[in-house]
């Protein structure tokens, strides 16, 4: 019988400890607290989607993991490191990228100086857009020159997305990123979050309304509801049942 070595024991510790671990989160806006005592965790090259109706307390989960709301309780872990009290452009340089809701294209900057913001919140010193991001969004490089305000919905998304691979991420984090695309383009970025997840290896959470969006790109599920996350699971098990308990309206 094969004995483990301590090296070995250590390695296959490192192997399973997850890459995102929130215990006990609550957070908010001020006084008002939005999550209670959330507990989860997403492993290194997992894709996990957070579903819930709209007001459960997604987009501020997201928030709070990179800092933009600050925690009543709790704590996040990443990479094995408590990042709980870093300022959030730490936390972007440890490895978060968030795409938040709504895109945030600054509409006035050219593509190329939005993409170069990507730089700015990963501390590099470098303003050459490598040859991936064009592989991934071949559309970018059509539009170099022209002002983000300008594109599509589809377009401006398929930017934030390029912006934030160039924060070098190990997670990205993804608020509604098929909201008002149509759906040609919802295929090219589900198409797209894929590859980069396969080939770069990066770990995505993403938060969706879209079910079918969210069964095809994820391997894992969490639902909120009040705050809370109620359920959770590999996507095969998101059954009808589930859905229509916590996202019927």
């Amino acid at each position: 019988m094969k004995q483990s070595t301590p090296l070995l024991e250590k390695e296959e510790n490192k192997a399973v400890k997850p890459l995102l671990d929130v215990s006990n989160l609550s957070a908010g806006y001020g006084s008002t607290n939005v999550l209670f005592d959330i507990s989860f965790m997403v492993n290194r090259g997992e894709i996990a989607c957070l579903l819930g109706r709209n007001g459960v307390g997604k987009t501020t989960l997201l928030r709070s993991i990179i800092g933009l709301n600050q925690l009543t309780t709790g704590q996040i872990a990443f990479d094995g490191k408590n990042i709980t009290r870093l300022a959030t452009f730490k936390r972007a340089r440890q490895g978060i990228a968030y795409i938040p809701q709504g895109r945030e294209i600054i509409p006035y900057l050219s593509v190329l100086d939005n993409l170069k913001m990507g730089f700015i919140a990963s501390g590099e010193k470098s303003n050459r857009i490598p040859d991936e991001i064009f592989d991934f969004f071949p559309m970018l490089a059509e539009h170099l020159d022209r002002q983000g305000g300008l594109l599509s919905g589809g377009q401006q998304q398929q930017l934030a997305i390029a912006r934030g691979l160039l924060c070098n991420p190990k997670i990205m984090l993804l608020d509604e990123p098929t909201e008002g695309i149509q759906p040609s383009i919802i295929q090219e970025i589900e198409d797209t979050l894929r590859r980069i997840n396969q080939e770069k290896g990066i770990t995505i959470v993403v938060v969706e309304q879209k079910i079918e969006f969210a069964r095809k790109l994820a391997q894992k599920f969490f639902i909120m509801e009040k705050g809370s996350i109620v359920e959770s699971g590999d996507t095969l098990q998101l059954t009808d049942e589930l859905l229509h308990r916590y996202l019927a309206v």
